[in-house]
């Protein structure tokens, strides 16, 4: 009788613990659940304690198999001359939808996109007046939950000035995240995504997004916004009164610091995103959700996109060695990388500024001309002779201003696309422009590469003339500072990638240990190994891909055979394993070969890959891998081959700050390539 009562008072705590971590369902609950049941969405209309704030409000939660991950997080909006849009609801009609599709993107990590979720509209009405009306939209995916408002057409609300959206996202318990805090709005979206608690994002915090988060014996999650169209960009800070909960904070115009978005109904606003799965490596290989959340493309003809590899001459600061030519911004510099690059078989050739008359990189000057020393016309003629394409970089402020002119001129001339910097910031007005140059380029049939630039949110589905973006700190940052790092490396796959394509601009082959490591402008070193930088062109996201360094300091020297044949878009991609922060393996498939990239911190590794994402036959592997004295040597390289199957594993060691690249043909293909 004792052990009874002993087992009934065991099982009533258990059911009391259940009672504590499970949000409570009201009666009035809408939820909807995605395809394979694991995502749970619930909305309802309720009146909580403080240190809510009072009255019957609008809230929702998720879940991920059956953990809580959000809990009871408001929705609301905050326009000007009137009440905030976030209380005294009723709910007006709900409507259910499913959706279940793919598409294809050849422009992209995997080519046959799934796009299945079930979905269910809220439609709320305001019982006071003035009576508006607002509609909530939430989908649930496999990979994940969003949400978005809708202002249907009214007479209560017409025009408006929002002046702040009210979004929560109320975690169910502290969590570890790995968070870029910039500290302000509008930023070039550069830095370190440093580990910290939930608890320590204050108020006054603004957190760039995307924003990692580790739920304590839970789910990965990545914090997201997809179709940012005539909307400021979203940043989150913390919530006074409440631990782990963060509330968007949208970037204010550049005229008021209180008004962030004017328009009028109808209106859609942007998706609010939560990548979930259970691997940090899940939510790399579902990161398409953000793509999917946009609009289906919108050219008529995309044969003329081509994504590629490009020789790039602003690097290595007007240094080469043994050429005949003082190296410069000049026109013969430009058309000796032209020459490598097509001896080489890359697709681009980028000449960044100063070809156009400026006083420094941060001032317009004239974009529809070129200084004497760069003949733009002549250079991109020299390339079209060798097959290779032509970028121009282009200051933003001067392309707004000149843009039709502009972009007229550079089709002439034959150019193939520009990049355009220095934008730094993502309130209405720049996210409008960056759609508008995108919508531009395309009726001229040029591509696009933003650098000084805000985070993706899939404005490439619907045109992928877009085909990278910067909007990381990248390499660049050796060149003055000690910042980019091993470490830094590999935590970025697990954050700012899983927004989309990054110009990290790779490809240092000036390599060093953390000892030997010293910034310098001219002839710049970076930190690691030489296959830690072949592994970033498998592992980083970039559908324009720069080899940065100066031609002789690749002609003839190990891994150049790698950066020959590494492609940079892909029909599937795989993680095979990885932690933010410590280390990553990927393994992408363009056509019947499959490419690996491997990255580690500072410290060293050793990794045992199975080889089961190959499938059937047999493979010869070509293997780039840290030489036996990489750890003093970063430029060391052991390139060995192989034969190996889908039964078998591949051993990699990776010295600290090393990597390794591995390409995967079939046996019989293999055999029949020069």
């Amino acid at each position: 009788m004792a052990h009874g009562v002993k087992s009934l008072s065991l099982a009533a705590i258990f059911l009391l613990v259940i009672a504590a971590v499970r949000p409570a369902r009201g009666a009035d609950d809408v939820t909807v659940a995605s395809p394979d049941g694991k995502v749970v969405i619930s909305f309802s209309l309720k009146t909580l304690p403080q240190p809510y704030l009072p009255g019957q409000r609008a809230y929702y939660r998720v879940s991920y198999g059956g953990v809580p991950v959000l809990t009871d997080s408001p929705l609301g909006l905050d326009f000007e001359g009137a009440p905030a849009l976030d209380h005294d609801f009723e709910v007006i009609g709900t409507d259910r939808h499913s959706h279940d599709d793919k598409w294809m993107n050849p422009f992209g990590t995997i080519r046959d996109v799934p796009d299945h979720y079930n979905q269910v509209r809220v439609s709320l009405l305001e019982k006071h007046a003035p009576g508006r009306e607002l509609d909530v939209i939430f989908r649930a995916y496999n990979e994940g939950a969003a949400f978005r408002y809708f202002l249907p057409q009214q007479g209560a609300l017409e025009k408006f000035t929002l002046m702040a959206e009210n979004t929560g996202f109320y975690f169910s318990r502290d969590a570890t995240a790995f968070a870029l805090n910039k500290g302000r709005f509008n930023t070039d979206n550069e830095g370190e995504y440093a580990r910290t608690d939930l608890n320590t994002i204050k108020p006054a915090s603004i957190i760039n997004l995307p924003l990692l988060i580790q739920v304590p014996d839970g789910p990965w999650v990545a914090l997201l916004e997809a179709d940012l169209t005539d909307f400021p960009g979203m940043y989150v800070g913390g919530v006074p009164g409440f631990d782990h909960a963060l509330v968007s904070r949208l970037s204010p115009g550049p005229e008021r610091v209180d008004e962030v978005a004017v328009g009028s109904a109808p209106r859609t606003l942007p998706w609010r995103v939560l990548l979930i799965n259970d691997r940090p490596g899940g939510l790399i290989e579902s990161d398409y959700l953000i793509l999917n959340l946009n609009p289906p493309l919108a050219l008529p003809d995309t044969s003329w996109i081509t994504p590629g590899k490009a020789a790039w001459d602003w690097w290595s600061g007007d240094y080469d060695t043994n050429v005949d030519f003082k190296p410069g911004m000049n026109t013969a510099t430009m058309e000796h990388y032209i020459d490598f690059a097509a001896e080489h078989h890359l697709q681009y050739m980028l000449v960044d500024a100063g070809w156009y008359p400026q006083s420094d990189d941060t001032h317009p000057g004239n974009i529809l001309t070129y200084v004497p020393e760069v003949n733009v016309p002549d250079i991109i003629a020299h390339g079209k002779e060798k097959g290779v394409k032509v970028l121009l970089w282009v200051h933003w402020s001067a392309m707004s201003e000149h843009m039709d002119e502009a972009l007229d001129l550079y089709s002439k001339w034959g150019a193939a696309g520009v990049k355009v910097d220095f934008m730094n910031r993502d309130d209405q007005e720049m996210v409008n422009f960056y759609n508008r140059l995108v919508l531009k380029a395309a009726e001229h049939h040029l591509v696009v590469d933003f650098h000084g630039a805000f985070k993706p949110t899939g404005l490439r589905r619907t045109y992928p003339n877009l085909l990278t973006r910067e909007g990381v700190m990248g390499m660049e940052y050796s060149k003055w500072s000690e910042r980019v790092t091993p470490l830094h490396d590999v935590t970025l796959p697990f954050t700012r990638m899983l927004a989309g394509p990054m110009d990290y601009t790779p490809g240092c082959f000036n390599n060093a240990t953390r000892e030997q490591f010293k910034p310098r402008d001219v002839d710049p070193m970076c930190q690691g190994t030489r296959a830690h930088q072949l592994a970033m062109y498998v592992v980083f996201e970039s559908e324009l891909a720069m080899l940065s360094d100066y031609p002789e300091i690749y002609d003839h020297n190990p891994g150049m055979e790698f950066l020959d044949k590494v492609p940079t878009v892909w029909d599937e991609t795989k993680v095979l394993n990885g932690e933010p922060a410590q280390y990553v393996t990927i393994a992408r498939r363009h056509g019947e070969g499959w490419f690996l990239g491997a990255m580690t911190n500072w410290d060293p590794r050793d990794l045992e890959i199975p080889l089961t994402f190959l499938g059937a036959g047999e493979f010869e592997a070509q293997i780039f891998a840290d030489g036996a004295d990489a750890d003093s040597v970063a430029t060391s390289l052991a390139i060995t081959k192989k034969r190996v199957r889908s039964s078998g594993n591949l051993t990699l060691h990776l010295a600290p700050g090393g990597g390794a690249a591995v390409i995967f043909m079939p046996a019989t293909a293999a055999q029949t390539q020069p």
